[in-house]
């Protein structure tokens, strides 16, 4: 008897968890046509990696996301922004990192990309590579960091390559979360109520402004996947970035 009850009760929790699942509205959406064309300056970022354990190395791939970034008036771009931790076991320079882009038609651009600087740890979770070759801007319409900070007070999109396999496809599709807000604002890190998964580390927090601009307004850290995503606002790391932005 005491059996059947505990059986009983384990499948009451699990048709409450489906259930509540089941009424989860998904906040995110897939890059589409009609979509905002600044979101193709988010891209796939893959890392070779290496780890050490018991004195032997294993490789493996970490996939991460990363935004082109220009300066206002640039015609073409070759810096990307993303997150310190997508790089932590990037050791053998022989193996490239690889960022690969959208074009209008569908089609994809990859580059390679070397490290330039870093904020060295989670406390400071960013990351400035250059690309090998620059991409022009005709094609992908890079990003200009916001002049300032993000304004609490106005919406933000988060952008990235979740790895989910739902709406992210397991890290193939581009996924966005528009009219999110700031819930905390701080130099180091700040927090939204965006939603997103592992992948979409390394990518885009972004803020249109009153004339409509997109601004590159922060790189994502980490979240929960559902209603809070850490970010790493771009006035933590504006020193660094102008010295190499073009």
């Amino acid at each position: 008897m005491r059996r059947g009850a505990i059986l009983l009760a384990a499948v009451c929790t699990l048709v409450g968890l489906l259930s509540a699942r089941s009424t989860w509205a998904e906040p995110r959406q897939a890059y589409h046509g009609d979509a905002p064309q600044w979101l193709r300056a988010v891209g796939k970022l893959h890392v070779p990696g290496v780890t050490y354990r018991d004195g032997y190395s294993r490789h493996q791939q970490e996939n991460c996301s990363g935004t082109l970034v220009s300066s206002a008036g640039s015609d073409r771009a070759d810096t990307v922004i993303t997150a310190w931790h997508c790089l932590e076991f990037y050791r053998d320079l022989s193996r490239p990192i690889t960022f690969t882009l959208l074009l209008a038609d569908g089609e994809r651009i990859a580059r390679e990309a070397h490290r330039l600087a870093d904020g060295g740890g989670m406390y400071a979770d960013w990351a400035v590579l250059r690309l090998q070759r620059a991409v022009d801007v005709a094609d992908v319409p890079a990003l200009i960091p916001h002049p300032a900070r993000a304004d609490p007070a106005r919406a933000v999109t988060m952008a990235g390559y979740s790895g989910d396999p739902g709406l992210g496809r397991h890290g193939e599709a581009l996924t966005f979360h528009a009219g999110c807000r700031i819930t905390r604002q701080q130099r180091g890190e700040s927090e939204s109520d965006c939603s997103a998964y592992k992948g979409a580390s390394g990518g885009a927090v972004v803020q249109v402004s009153a004339t409509g601009e997109a601004y590159f307004s922060g790189v994502i850290s980490r979240g929960d996947g559902e209603r809070v995503s850490l970010f790493v606002p771009v006035s933590g790391f504006r020193g660094p970035l102008n010295r190499f932005l073009n």
